[in-house]
């Protein structure tokens, strides 16, 4: 048997091969999928099918475009109107080389996730692993609130049948492999490990051990996750098939005056400095999204219909750059600051500052009265946890629609877990004509190091 998990930076996504004699299947691939070609040509295999858990929300899905380049057959799980592919029904079994592949459906994250247990029938009928999709992870389940609140309730009691009833009992010593690890915003408490087994999630889970139906679907309606916009384009994309890639888009390197005049046409600037790096000097309008922070972070403020310019701290940065905004759908990054922002300001072009503090210098300002907003764009359950008292709490994600609850006349402290969040929030109030705001630097970690103390409200 040939398995190999592939990982995806930013979404923390996880996607697999497996294979056996000749053949082999992907499930969930991503869009930039050479990689899978390429995998499985080194070992001589051919793929046969792409299995797909669920019609993912957090990118961009890679089976038409993986059917295009292998001619593999595409299955989802039932109860959509997919434009592309067929059905998995429950039960259904896929034969790879000596591989067994049943389909089971587990409705709960979505209705028609599935999930694939795999036997190898060169050593027994025993189920070996699970490809588990976003019903169940490393430490944590799959999240029920992405059909609103009018259906969360449901959701969740068919995510406990699907875990308790069709997962547990494959056997404690079967595999997991979740779509997704630790950082992914479709898990709160996910574990920072890949290796697990049902035995082992069986015993240390903490939502495993919510074992009565209505506490579990009361636990599941108290948490508080975050729903990004981009994940309606990546819904549409996901059911009708996204735009063929073919090839890596290969954005062009643009001198001072090309950028200018392209950033005059419309294109919207993503700095993907460090914030330090930003607050000492960026091109007016910018926005501060560290590079990590692209695949999730790019889908709360860029839109569809407008070509990217990019703004690199590293040459070397771009390709990873590219990757992680085509995987959210971003396919029109037309071209990046050759020289980064030292070419810009040695070509004689303005720049702008964002001013930086330190937590020392917050808690002194706040100490002596000073007239000053400290915005807290952190999660809910971020800010739930502890934070600075009096802070006005607006998620970064939504800070641009909520524009209008934080005051033009007064200066604002911008403030995350470390800084970098608060970077992008930051770099939102400059493009909306706040002129008095800053980054604090190590935010409320650095805050809580130097011994400064947390509020916690008593609904919390």
């Amino acid at each position: 048997m040939i398995f190999e998990r592939f990982k995806s930076a930013g979404i923390a996504h996880n996607s697999y091969l497996i294979g056996s004699g000749s053949e082999a299947a992907v499930i969930d691939p991503r869009r930039d999928c050479q990689v899978y070609v390429d995998y499985a040509r080194q070992r001589g295999l051919k793929i046969r099918c792409v299995l797909e858990t669920h019609r993912n929300e957090d990118y961009v899905i890679g089976s038409v475009e993986l059917a295009s380049i292998a001619g593999a057959e595409v299955y989802h799980g039932p109860g959509l109107n997919w434009r592309y592919g067929g059905i998995a029904q429950d039960g259904q079994q896929f034969r790879i080389g000596r591989l067994r592949v049943t389909a089971i459906h587990t409705p709960g994250h979505t209705d028609e996730s599935m999930c694939y247990a795999v036997a190898d029938l060169g050593t027994g009928e025993a189920t070996v692993m699970v490809f588990a999709g976003d019903t169940l992870f490393v430490g944590d389940v799959g999240r029920t609130d992405l059909y609103g609140p009018e259906e969360e309730s449901r959701l969740a009691s068919n995510l406990y049948d699907s875990i308790f009833n069709r997962l547990l009992p494959l056997g404690d010593g079967v595999i997991i492999c979740p779509a997704h690890g630790a950082g992914s915003i479709c898990g709160l408490h996910i574990a920072n490990r890949d290796e697990s087994t049902i035995g082992i999630e069986r015993l240390q889970n903490p939502v495993l051990q919510i074992k009565d139906r209505h506490e579990f679907v009361k636990y599941k309606l108290s948490e508080k996750q975050e729903k990004p916009h981009y994940f309606q384009q990546m819904e549409i994309y996901n059911l009708e098939g996204p735009p063929l890639l073919e090839c890596m888009p290969l954005p062009s390197p643009l001198t001072p005056i090309e950028f200018s005049q392209s950033m005059d046409e419309g294109a919207v600037v993503i700095d993907t400095s460090e914030p330090a790096a930003f607050g000492g000097a960026h091109i007016k309008g910018a926005y501060s999204i560290w590079l990590e922070g692209l695949p999730v972070f790019a889908g709360w403020v860029l839109s569809y219909d407008r070509p990217i310019l990019l703004i690199l701290e590293d040459q070397s940065h771009l390709e990873r750059a590219v990757r992680y905004l085509i995987r959210a759908g971003y396919d029109r990054v037309v071209g990046y600051l050759r020289d980064g922002i030292e070419g810009w300001y040695n070509a004689g072009f303005p720049t702008e500052r964002l001013r930086l503090l330190s937590v020392h210098q917050l808690k002194g300002m706040l100490d002596r009265g000073e007239e000053l907003v400290v915005l807290d764009t952190r999660g809910q359950n971020e800010w739930d946890s502890g934070h600075i008292e009096g802070a006005l709490h607006i998620y970064v994600g939504h800070l641009k629609d909520r524009l209008g609850e934080v005051p033009k006349d007064k200066p604002i402290a911008v403030i995350c877990n470390v800084g970098h969040r608060a970077g992008l929030g930051a770099s939102i109030l400059l493009r909306d004509g706040y002129h008095k705001v800053y980054n604090v630097l190590g935010s409320v970690r650095a805050w809580v190091a130097a011994g400064f103390p947390v509020t916690v409200d008593e609904a919390s």
